[in-house]
């Protein structure tokens, strides 16, 4: 049996005591407070008692049950060690310094499991059983309750108190992460911390969850609710065994149109009681044995969970504004300099070149194709066929539908407008008549400009604002009014050019901004070679 240090002697590290002492682990005891080494050296004299993590036999897996804000540099001193770890929640304050955490122990072969405690209750793994084998049916939506009066902290609020537990547990049912989050709470014994938060989550998929906890609540309940189509189950933690999680069979029946419940007897579901935290133990100490088997609580679940804590926060610091998970970026992206807002949602299929920045409230669907060094302001929105090329600037309130297809370099303009189908209607479906719209390399697409579907816009051509193109636009051409109209011709760099609407084949002019030299044709502009013929 792997012998274990337990780093914090506090309220809960002394329930990890107590279980690692009666697997006859518990080699060490480490805490600053004197009067906690001194409760520790009394309950077990057979242990070694030391005031500093420097202390701790470097040969000993470690329990880390400190204070929140000290886990993530307890967590690395010790995997820096290469010593085994297992670590209350939350791994960390931030989402970004579990990366760091996760490599090390990975590189090192070492274990690193989060005391995300109910993923060992046997109510959930049953509920879990329950979900995975489709007796619940689709799971629609989920609320958790953790309410409690005290223990009040002063380094965490409840949300990072209680919900990193039932987030944990949200997370597993519906196995994916929500696209984003929102959250309230309040604040009545301290005027920046939060007693009591209610978060909502959305998935993709349709489902729904909220977390309610506090510690300003005048009694314990400790609940979870789970509805699917198929089945309703209570998970009641207050509740004696025989009854801690049941299972209603209700049902809905649609008669003339107007839903009816049907209702059913509740099924309680028969668990065999055991304390979950015995079982965390005995998990770790079953990882310390062979570091290579899976563990269900490890750094990269701990990161998904802290990356909802992360987006709950970041809510409630907007009042309740819904914010994106950050998680949904993966990894190479950010490796590759792609910056997404933390209110944006950006499908994690969707193909963005190296140095782009998605920025406040846009939404990029999964398959949309974005290049490099982009920009997309705030509530742009891009469908998941349209493609934009490299240096694309779209400006704030600008959809880019499917069909879409931007060259490099092309500027939309603020509230630009980019149509489908020519003539819409709401109770006529018309998908099948969707149109290409091309906009090629370098255009410029004014403020308020519509581009009707169907027609391509030249390159380097010019829209002015409150343009409306009903007709192909020509290289280079300056176009305006409603509908659109060629009013003259302009250079690369947007400069206009000293010809006619309609110049003489041959003709010539130059730029007197960049010296560029063009020459008129047939159908319009093209840029000139000094030399070549006209």
């Amino acid at each position: 049996m792997s012998k274990v240090a337990l780093v914090g002697f506090g309220p809960w590290g002394r329930n990890i005591a107590r279980n690692l002492h009666q697997l006859d682990a518990l080699a060490c005891v480490c805490d600053p407070d004197p009067a906690c080494r001194t409760a520790a050296a009394k309950t077990y004299p057979h242990a070694l008692v030391v005031a500093q993590e420097a202390d701790v036999p470097p040969d000993m897996a470690v329990a880390i049950a400190a204070p929140a804000v000290d886990h993530a540099r307890l967590t690395g001193f010790f995997l820096d060690r290469g010593q085994h770890v297992f670590v209350e929640k939350p791994l960390a304050l931030h989402a970004d310094q579990c990366a760091p955490l996760c490599e090390k122990a990975n590189n090192n072969n070492l274990v690193l499991m989060i005391g995300h405690l109910l993923h060992h209750h046997p109510a959930v793994i049953e509920l879990d059983r329950l979900v995975r084998q489709g007796a619940m049916g689709r799971l629609l939506y989920l609320y958790s309750n953790r309410l409690n009066l005290g223990r009040f902290r002063r380094e965490e609020n409840s949300l990072w108190s209680f919900a990193p537990h039932d987030i944990a547990v949200l997370l597993r049912l519906v196995g994916s992460l929500p696209a984003k989050v929102a959250a309230t709470g309040g604040y009545f014994l301290h005027p920046k911390i939060a007693d009591s938060t209610v978060t909502h989550l959305h998935w993709e998929s349709g489902v729904q969850a909220h977390i309610y906890v506090s510690w300003l609540h005048p009694f314990k309940e400790q609940r979870l609710v789970v509805v699917g189509s198929n089945a309703m189950a209570v998970f009641d933690d207050q509740q004696p065994w025989s009854h801690k999680l049941v299972l209603y069979r209700h049902g809905v029946d649609w008669n003339d149109g107007v839903p009816h419940p049907r209702k059913a007897e509740a099924e309680p579901v028969a668990l065999v009681p055991d304390e979950p935290l015995e079982r965390e133990m005995r998990a770790f100490l079953a990882a310390v044995a062979d570091p290579s088997a899976p563990i269900i609580a490890d750094g990269a679940e701990a990161t998904r969970v802290l990356a909802v804590l992360g987006a709950a926060e970041a809510s409630l610091g907007s009042n309740g504004a819904p914010v994106a998970i950050a998680g949904l970026v993966p990894t190479d992206w950010l490796d590759r300099g792609v910056q997404v807002h933390p209110t944006a949602v950006v499908g994690a299929q969707a193909h963005i070149g190296p140095g782009t920045k998605v920025w406040h409230f846009a939404h990029v669907m999964d398959g949309a194709r974005i290049g490099q060094d982009c920009v997309l302001g705030q509530n742009a929105f891009v469908q998941a066929s349209a493609v934009l090329g490299d240096r694309v600037r779209v400006q704030n309130n600008v959809s880019i539908y499917d069909g879409v297809h931007l060259g490099d370099g092309v500027f939309c303009g603020p509230s630009c407008v980019f149509t489908n189908v020519v003539r819409p209607r709401a109770e006529v479906s018309r998908k099948a008549e969707f149109a290409a719209t091309w906009v090629g390399r370098g255009a410029t697409l004014g403020a308020n400009s519509t581009i009707v579907c169907g027609n391509r816009i030249g390159d380097y051509a010019f829209i002015g604002a409150g343009a409306v193109v009903t007709r192909p636009v020509p290289d280079y051409a300056l176009v305006t009014g409603n509908p659109a109209r060629v009013r003259g011709w302009v250079c690369s760099c947007g400069e206009r050019l000293a010809l006619p609407v309609s110049p003489i084949r041959g003709e010539l002019a130059a730029c007197t901004r960049c010296g560029g030299q063009y020459v008129a044709t047939t159908t319009g502009v093209m840029p000139h070679v000094p030399g070549a013929p006209a």
